[in-house]
């Protein structure tokens, strides 16, 4: 990435310990994981019927 923007975040808290959870598993920081899942739902094809 050549530019970063800083963001902040809410999330609820069993969301947030889900992700901090997936992330250790992976071995990831949880900020990792988080840019990890968007990537891979960019990639991922859209469906006619979900909303952008």
């Amino acid at each position: 990435m050549d530019d970063e923007v800083r963001i902040t975040l809410r999330l609820p808290a069993d969301l947030h310990s889900w992700l901090a959870a997936q992330a250790k598993s992976a071995r990831r920081s949880l900020n990792s994981e988080i840019l990890h899942r968007l990537e891979v739902g960019r990639a991922a094809p859209v469906a006619e019927d979900e909303s952008p």
